[in-house]
């Protein structure tokens, strides 16, 4: 999970789902939430139009409120058509003797009344039988002021504008004539309409944006397979050093990783040489050394102690030249398929121990790769295997497998096996071969240098399978 989240193209994908996928359904929400405040609006400018229809047919006369039969809008008219006109008194003023008086005042003026009554309703409002209970939720909005929202009717919601109005016939100057009552005129309107205008913009917005999303994500995925085939190439040429098969990376990539790309051919180019040349240093020491040691070695009066150390030397020097020919555990490696080095020593091995008989546990893939130099390789399973063919009495195992990072190259003889008090000192440094039985210890000094130079490790064991020694080696593919 963590190797996903540190890759370049799940940051980009991951980045772009989070636009959008978060960005367009916020959109929606937004351009859904003011598609419906229009629409709200739109519905208090129209139920306010109303009101001011059936205004101009309100008159009083006498106190007595006078409304015509039919109004000219024909939903007004027609029963539980949705649309419904309402008359009540406005409960908040009361009149008394030509003076507005507030209803929480102390006292109450007699004849007179603080509850909300329903004084005229449209035919459309007669199969409604919420008459006496309504009247009690009606809005009462202060006199020349109108109140829009919502009420319940026949157990649905509607929208409810009200406003407060009153007909004076007479001045101030009319001494005893009593002003007209405040009355608050009512426009009720289900919201049926509206439902169905937000349900079916929804379907649609929704239907687009699901469009939309799907079209981005495909643009995006297009999008970013483009912009990331680049690094694609690079990593798939890297990869393809790493395995042996090409020497340099091509620079045909755009501007931001020509440079890179110049830059580590110029490196790798740089390290074969300095490794070369080091060889080269190495080498030339080494043969250098070995003339005045073989004068020295061929003088008749030297004791044995000195012709031991003579010995000793050049062996020291051979030691060291080889490990100066190997690759190790440098930047860049060739890659070199197992399978090829390790049927080519059982090959080998066949004609010169011919009663040994080599076989795979399992025939390994040809994909197991060895990021190093071929002869490093071929040292190090040769002296394994002609160490196992001596010890072994018929039969060897061999197998080569990839353990998650590691590639592991095991061999199993049916010997007599490595007892256990030498298993923790066949490795040490500075042991005789000859120290060892029959079969096991020569060059493991050289074994264990070139593996611990590609930082690898090798392991003694017990063969469960042949019953005598198994000797393994593993390297970490991510690092050799």
């Amino acid at each position: 999970m963590i190797n996903s989240l540190n890759s370049l193209r799940t940051r980009i994908l991951i980045s772009a789902l989070l636009i959008v996928i978060i960005v367009l359904p916020g959109i929606g929400i937004a351009l859904n939430n003011a598609f419906e405040q229009q629409v709200k609006e739109n519905v208090q400018d129209q139920l306010n139009a109303y009101f001011y229809s059936i205004l101009a047919v309100t008159e009083f006369e006498n106190n007595e409120l006078l409304m015509p039969e039919v109004l000219l809008e024909n939903q007004f008219n027609v029963i539980n058509s949705g649309l419904y006109a309402l008359i009540s008194n406005n409960a908040n003023t009361i009149i008394s003797n030509n003076e507005n008086i507030n209803k929480t005042a102390t006292g109450n003026p007699e004849n007179t009344s603080f509850e909300s009554r329903i004084l005229w309703f449209s035919n459309s409002f007669l199969g409604v039988n919420e008459t006496l209970n309504l009247a009690k939720t009606l809005p009462q909005p202060e006199l020349g002021e109108s109140d829009f929202g919502q009420i319940e009717l026949n157990q649905e919601m509607h929208f409810i504008y009200s406003f407060s109005v009153r007909f004076d016939q007479a001045t101030e100057t009319d001494a005893g004539t009593p002003l007209s009552p405040v009355i608050t005129l009512h426009i009720i309107k289900d919201l049926a309409s509206l439902s169905q205008q937000v349900e079916s913009f929804q379907r649609q917005l929704w239907v687009w944006l699901v469009a939309l999303i799907v079209i981005l994500l495909i643009i995006q995925l297009f999008w970013l397979v483009w912009t990331l085939k680049p690094l694609a190439r690079f990593t798939k040429e890297l990869n393809a050093i790493q395995d042996g098969k090409i020497e340099q990376l091509s620079e045909q990539y755009p501007n931001e990783l020509k440079a890179v790309a110049r830059q580590l051919n110029t490196l790798l180019t740089n390290e074969q040489r300095q490794r070369q040349r080091y060889r080269n240093s190495l080498s030339d020491l080494a043969h250098s050394l070995k003339t005045p040691l073989a004068v020295m070695q061929s003088q008749q009066d030297l004791n044995s102690d000195s012709q031991e150390q003579i010995s000793h030397i050049n062996h020291i020097i051979s030691r060291q030249l080889k490990r100066a020919k190997s690759a190790g555990n440098q930047a860049w490696h060739l890659g070199i398929e197992v399978t090829q080095v390790v049927d080519k020593l059982c090959a080998a091995l066949a004609k010169i121990y011919p009663h040994i008989h080599i076989k795979y546990g399992q025939k390994p893939s040809t994909e197991l790769i060895f990021r190093g130099d071929e002869s490093d390789l071929t040292e190090i399973l040769g002296n394994l295997l002609d160490n196992a063919c001596k010890a072994a009495q018929r039969q060897i195992l061999l197998n080569v497998y990839k353990d998650e990072s590691l590639l592991v190259i095991s061999i199993e003889d049916d010997g007599n096996g490595i007892p256990e008090t030498q298993k923790l000192t066949i490795l040490d440094r500075g042991k005789r071969a000859d120290t060892y039985d029959q079969g096991h210890g020569i060059g493991l000094s050289i074994v264990l240098d070139l593996v611990h130079s590609y930082e690898g490790t090798l392991t003694i064991g017990e063969s469960t399978v042949l019953g005598g020694a198994r000797f393994a080696i593993s390297f970490n593919t991510s690092k050799n």
